[in-house]
């Protein structure tokens, strides 16, 4: 497919570097919600996912599945805007929280991670089974992203032959990188604030399950010391250099066989070269791959309501959704 360098999107003048553009639009950014129907749905090892449904009206017959990043949710401003802007177009959108994600802590011990394929599966077996839309779509943010991709290039995973297309924002595609990347001095209020939100959540959940023994957050500084204690243990990995190698959707890029638009703009703080797939997109028939020179990480502000990256998903959705699709092997 192609890579576009020449992306056309321009930031606001005064949005003058990635930083900026991160932080105006994750922090500052105030919309309406939508208003969600959410709906509870228990996965095989006994825990649940919260699924929130907006609807666009008037039978769309087209559905698009939203998943948030790193301790984010369905009304992170980045969600919440990209619901609004896919309801516009036309689709009806189900915006799905990881576990522990909406609001409530999940049932069991173990949580979500970047390579979670299975609970992706779970959500769209799930919509497949009580919707008969014409057209599905995958979108996703940074975490989200990540497990998007690798859904979409895992040879195991049943795919429904109704997807007709993903776009996905701001991913680390290698999670070894974005973790280094995270733990630079120019990164260290992002990484200080994710960490905040892991260990709050953590030590909560440890009234139930004392197992997690919290007080092992105190002598963690980095995601590597985090995903070393608390992610590879729980989730069967070996430690964080397992985690990362197994989890990176970069290895699976050669097998994502749909429409696929990644857009990772060159200037986000959370990146490095190694998350800029260029050979696998290069030698790809499927995977298109945008790098704006603008953009931050899950920013692309624009003036206005709606910003830049709602705009794109949604043209290239439109797109993907219009075109004849090829026959594609088995799935719901």
């Amino acid at each position: 497919m192609p890579i576009r360098e020449d992306s056309d999107y321009t930031p606001p003048f005064h949005l003058f570097n990635g930083h900026v553009q991160t932080v105006v639009a994750n922090i500052f950014r105030h919309l309406p919600p939508p208003v969600y129907e959410r709906e509870r749905i228990d996965t095989p090892d006994g825990d649940f996912l919260d699924l929130d449904w907006s609807f666009a009206g008037g039978g769309a017959g087209r559905l698009a599945i939203v998943a948030h990043g790193l301790e984010g949710h369905s009304r992170r401003p980045y969600i919440v805007g990209m619901v609004r802007a896919l309801n516009r177009r036309g689709w009806d959108v189900v915006a799905w929280n990881f576990r522990g994600c909406g609001g409530e802590t999940n049932r069991i011990e173990r949580s979500y991670h970047a390579g979670d394929t299975d609970d992706l599966q779970v959500v769209v077996n799930h919509v497949c089974r009580i919707r008969e839309d014409r057209a599905l779509a995958l979108v996703g943010f940074s975490l989200g992203g990540n497990l998007i991709l690798k859904y979409l290039g895992e040879e195991t995973v049943t795919r429904p032959s109704r997807l007709s297309g993903a776009a996905v924002f701001s991913v680390p595609c290698d999670l070894r990188d974005g973790a280094l990347q995270l733990s630079r001095p120019a990164n260290r209020l992002y990484l200080r604030r994710f960490l905040r939100e892991l260990r709050r959540k953590l030590v909560h959940k440890a009234q139930r399950f004392p197992q997690l023994a919290p007080e092992r957050l105190a002598g963690i500084r980095d995601f590597r010391g985090f995903d070393d204690a608390y992610t590879a243990p729980l989730h069967g990995f070996a430690d964080a250099e397992d985690y990362w190698a197994r989890c990176s959707a970069r290895p699976f890029l050669r097998g994502v066989g749909i429409p696929t638009l990644l857009i990772n703009a060159r200037n986000d703080p959370f990146l490095g070269e190694p998350c800029y797939p260029w050979t696998e997109a290069a030698d790809s028939s499927w995977l298109e791959l945008e790098v704006p020179d603008h953009g931050g990480h899950v920013g692309f502000p624009l003036w206005g309501e709606e910003f830049w990256s709602e705009r794109r998903a949604g043209d290239f959705l439109d797109e993907v959704d219009g075109r004849a699709a090829p026959t594609r092997p088995g799935g719901p």
